[in-house]
C-alpha cells in the first residue's frame, strides 16, 4: 500500500538527495548504512541550541528564518545524522488560525480560547489564510536547504489533526483528553468541521513547505494512543486519508505517535510511507505484522532514555536492534521519541557514529 505513494516519482529533487541513504530507505530501496536522524536532534541537550535561544523566546526563534535554520543546520552537522528537520513546532498552525498562542517559562504551551462547540469552530479563520501566516517556516526551509550539505535530505513536518485539535479544545496539553473526546462524542458535527479546517490548513502548510526545498514530511500524532482503534477509525482516518493523498507524491510521508501499537494498522491504511514505532514494541515483530519491508519503511525505535546509559549499554542496545533488522531495506534508525534535554550530546555524535561503521553493507 504505501509504495504507491513514493515509487518512481521523483518530482524535482536533486538526484544526490533522490539516491541519499534517507530517502532510499523511505522508498524501501537498499542503503550503504541504516540511516539516522533522531527527533528533536535541535534541542536544548545541545549547548549551540542553547547559545541561539538565549537570544529568543520560543516563538521568536521558530519565526526567525535565519536562527531556525541554524540550530537546524548545526544539530545535522554535530551529530552526523542522515537528514535534517525544520525547527519548528506543531502548534503554530493554530495561531494562524486565530488562536493565541503561548509558552509560559518552564510550563508548555497554551491556546486561546479552547475549541467548545460550532460556534468556536466556525470563529476560526480561512484555514488557507492560516498556511500563508506560518511562511515563516518555509523561509526558514529555503535557507536551510542552502546550508545544508547536498546530499543531506531536509524534513518538514505538522502536528496531526488529532493532536492539534485536542490542543485547541484542551487550552494545552491533557492526560485524559475529556475536552477533546467531548467534542468528538457529543458535538460530532463541530468535531468533523474541525477536522476539515485542520486539514485544508495542513494541506497547503506542507505543500508549501515542500515547495520551500523539504524532500520529505513528517506527521507527528503525539497524543493519538489516548484513542482507541474503534475511534480512530471513525473519527480520525478519513481525514488522515484526506491529508496524506493531498501531498505530492514522491515526497515520503512518515506517520508517527507514541503509544500507537493498537493504531499502527491503522496508520499505514493512511498511504504513508514510512510508519514511526514507538520504544514500546519491538521493531521486526511490529513490521512483519505491518507487512514487512515489501509494504512499508519503519522508522526507530531505540529508547531515548538509553542516551543517558553508560556508553557500552547505550551501544550494545543500538546493536541489538540493528541484529534484529537483519539489513532489511526500508528501515530509518531513530529514537522511540525525542532526545531527552539532559542527553550528553557525546553519546549522541558516538551513537549515530556507531550506527553508519556498524550497518555498513
Amino acid at each position: 500500500m504505501a509504495r504507491i505513494r513514493s515509487d518512481g516519482n521523483q518530482q524535482n529533487i536533486d538526484s544526490v538527495l533522490w539516491d541519499s541513504p534517507f530517502m532510499r530507505a523511505c522508498r524501501g530501496e537498499s542503503v550503504p548504512h541504516t540511516p539516522v536522524w533522531l527527533m528533536r536532534q535541535a534541542g536544548r541537550y545541545m549547548q549551540e541550541y542553547r547559545d541561539v535561544r538565549a537570544n529568543h523566546t520560543f516563538l521568536s526563534l521558530c519565526k526567525n528564518k535565519h536562527d531556525a535554520s541554524k540550530v537546524t543546520v548545526d544539530a545535522q552537522r554535530i551529530i552526523g545524522a542522515d537528514a535534517a528537520i525544520i525547527f519548528a513546532d506543531i502548534l503554530l498552525i493554530l495561531e494562524g488560525l486565530g488562536m493565541e498562542l503561548t509558552f509560559g517559562k518552564g510550563e508548555g504551551p497554551k491556546l486561546n480560547p479552547c475549541l467548545t462547540d460550532l460556534a468556536s469552530v466556525q470563529a476560526l479563520n480561512n484555514p488557507h489564510d492560516a498556511a500563508a501566516a506560518c511562511s515563516y517556516v518555509n523561509d526558514a526551509i529555503s535557507t536551510c536547504r542552502n546550508e545544508l550539505p547536498a546530499d543531506i535530505p531536509l524534513i518538514g513536518f505538522c502536528g496531526a489533526p488529532f493532536t492539534v485539535a485536542s490542543y485547541a479544545c484542551e487550552g494545552g496539553g491533557s492526560r485524559q483528553y475529556a475536552k477533546t473526546k467531548t467534542m468528538m462524542y457529543c458535538h460530532t458535527d463541530a468535531w468533523h468541521a474541525l477536522m476539515d479546517i485542520i486539514v485544508t490548513a495542513l494541506q497547503d502548510y506542507l505543500i508549501g513547505q515542500v515547495k520551500a526545498g523539504a524532500q520529505c514530511l513528517q506527521i507527528f500524532d503525539s497524543w493519538v494512543g489516548n484513542i482507541s482503534a474503534e475511534d480512530y477509525e471513525a473519527y480520525l482516518l478519513p481525514h488522515m486519508i484526506k491529508l496524506v493523498d493531498a501531498l505530492p507524491k514522491g515526497i515520503p510521508i512518515i506517520v508517527f505517535g507514541t503509544h500507537t501499537r493498537h493504531l499502527l494498522h491503522l496508520f499505514k491504511q493512511t498511504n504513508c510511507d514510512v510508519i514511526g514505532i514507538d520504544a514500546t514494541c519491538d521493531l521486526v515483530q511490529t513490521w512483519d505484522a505491518l507487512g514487512g519491508p515489501d509494504e512499508i519503511s519503519v522508522q526507530g525505535n531505540l529508547d531515548q532514555t538509553l542516551l543517558l546509559a553508560p556508553k557500552e549499554m547505550l551501544l550494545d542496545k543500538a546493536k541489538q536492534l540493528l541484529d534484529s533488522v537483519e539489513s532489511r531495506p526500508g528501515h530509518i534508525f531513530n529514537l522511540g521519541h525525542g532526545i531527552i534535554k539532559e542527553t550528553n550530546p557525546q553519546q549522541v555524535i558516538d551513537l549515530i557514529a556507531f550506527i553508519h561503521e556498524y550497518s555498513k553493507r
